[in-house]
């Protein structure tokens, strides 16, 4: 019995580092861009609400702009760095 799990348990670990070589570090990416992603939404919603209490458009706008940039930005490095789905 110990037989066929030592086999399995080989053979997902070797599935893991082929998966690791492929793409080394992706798990410590999605890390930073979700963390730079949440931080973009935070900004995001203190300029809006700079906005509306008043501050001036012509520097909150651009700062607003900003930090949807940086949102937009992590959105779209996370969705490129996923593994290709298998059809």
């Amino acid at each position: 019995m110990k037989d066929v799990n030592t086999k399995t348990g080989s053979r997902q670990i070797s599935a893991r580092l082929r998966a690791e070589a492929k793409a080394p570090f992706r798990g410590l990416r999605h890390f930073f861009y979700l963390a730079f992603a949440v931080s973009g939404a935070l900004g995001v919603f203190i300029f809006a609400l700079k906005l509306v209490a008043g501050e001036p458009m012509a520097t909150g706008v651009p700062n607003l702009l900003l930090q949807l940039g940086v949102v937009a930005l992590m959105v779209g490095l996370w969705r490129w760095d996923q593994p290709p789905a298998n059809p």
